[in-house]
């Protein structure tokens, strides 16, 4: 594994986390752990509610409520239904939860939320927030984020989400008292950490281009898809045509009246199943869109090393110019252009007993710093193993679900233009009876 820091001080092991051993014991470990909380619970959100409110600025406001349900997983007596508890939640709290998720596991790949306002929909659609078909996506989006947490071995265990799938009341006021706001790094310290750490991790590197790289194929696959639908639209109005046509002619046909008119029809239904076809596409597409909104939670992790490192980086350096002092000092040697040289020339030399007290306070504040640098080195190699335990864990789930999406996706392809060629056939049959 690469250093987390300085030349020379505190280097982290080489640890292979590529073998086959480690690899069999973490997911072994994981298999364990995983869906803890969906063992003893099942969790839905049920429906969304239209409501109508005040904001903080005393202004009335349309917003949308979703209903989460949970319910006891264990089986009841025969005859019996658990109860299921029940409560409400707007978008704006599943942001937070998922903030103060991001800020306290900063090594984890934290889940993304499904789309505030709709991003890449196909433009013969409604991209309105408040539209019923997307409150309905965002509704199947939230749920799969809560079964997406409930479902990671650590953040299945975490009590401010167990709170916010069972307390209504004052889970925000709890949420705030944990004090992870104070803990976030502010925006401008992680980018200039980007910039000026001297070691970078190439592993995080690399990650860092996989998850553009990811991110660019993903919206690619988006808008081609939303191309591809433009043309599937119009091979079906085309259809809807040839229906209007075939019922026309068979106005003024007698013989061929009642071949038309059924030819007619098979059209007509098929081109009236396009909006509800290209509505169920949109479902593919959040699956794909779950995993462009993920590349912003690698990227996360990847600025939290920097991060990190950088805050390491500091503290070698830091530690250095106080050895650099105390050597100096001890020899009696000062800097030419330093600001001790200045001052003993303007008021000449320090006292025997002046600089004792000053060797002995570098010394502490040396031996204070060499232990910070060593709690830093261990953080780091701490965040490092948490870190990469869950890449791999989230990139075997990357590849599981985006496999199963597109198998789906090819599937239901398939599936529309088996319908296609039924359509044509039964026209054949109804031309031949003519």
């Amino acid at each position: 594994m690469a250093d987390c820091g300085g030349d020379g001080v505190a280097v982290i092991g080489n640890t292979d986390l590529t073998s086959a051993e480690s690899e069999n014991n973490i997911i072994n470990t994981m298999v364990e752990r995983e869906t803890a909380l969906l063992r003893k619970m099942e969790i839905n959100v049920a429906e969304a509610e239209k409501r109508t409110g005040r904001n903080a600025v005393n202004m009335l406001e349309t917003y949308t409520v979703y209903l989460i349900e949970t319910r006891p997983a264990e089986a009841a007596p025969e005859g019996c239904v658990a109860a299921a508890d029940s409560l409400w939640r707007r978008y704006s709290e599943f942001e937070l939860l998922r903030t103060y998720l991001l800020v306290t596991y900063s090594y984890v790949v934290i889940p993304p939320l499904p789309e505030k306002r709709a991003e890449f929909v196909w433009h013969k659609l409604s991209a309105d927030n408040l539209d019923p078909d997307f409150v309905e996506r965002r509704r199947v989006g939230l749920e799969n984020f809560l079964l997406r947490v409930a479902s990671h071995p650590v953040l299945s265990t975490d009590k401010i989400f167990f709170l916010f799938l069972t307390e209504e009341k004052g889970w925000r006021e709890a949420v705030l008292e944990t004090g992870f706001q104070a803990k976030a790094d502010s925006i401008l310290k992680s980018l200039s950490a980007m910039f000026r750490i001297k070691n970078p991790d190439k592993r995080f590197t690399d990650l860092k281009h996989y998850s553009d790289e990811l991110g660019t194929i993903v919206a690619q696959m988006l808008r081609v898809r939303a191309r591809v639908a433009d043309r599937m639209y119009g091979v079906y109005k085309v259809h809807g045509n040839y229906g209007r046509i075939f019922s026309e002619w068979s106005a003024i046909e007698k013989e061929m009246g009642d071949g038309l008119q059924s030819a007619g029809h098979h059209m007509d239904t098929y081109a009236s199943s396009v909006d509800d076809i290209l509505e169920e596409e949109e479902h593919y597409a959040d699956q794909l869109k779950e995993y462009l909104f993920y590349t912003d939670s690698l990227r996360s992790v990847c600025k939290k090393h920097e991060s990190t490192q950088y805050e390491l980086e500091m503290a070698i350096q830091d530690l250095a110019a106080k050895k650099q002092q105390r050597d100096e000092l001890t020899v009696g040697a000062v800097r030419v252009f330093s600001l001790k040289a200045v001052t003993s020339k303007l008021f000449g030399q320090e006292s025997q007993e002046q600089r004792e007290s000053r060797l002995a306070a570098l010394n502490l504040s040396i031996q204070e710093g060499e232990e910070g640098v060593l709690d830093k080195n261990t953080e780091c190699r701490e965040f490092v193993r948490l870190a990469w335990e869950d890449i791999e864990r989230f990139k075997e789930q990357k590849d599981r679900d985006l496999r199963e999406a597109l198998i789906s996706y090819a599937i239901m392809q398939i599936s529309m233009c088996k319908k296609g060629i039924q359509v044509w056939s039964n026209a054949k049959e109804c031309f031949n009876k003519m």
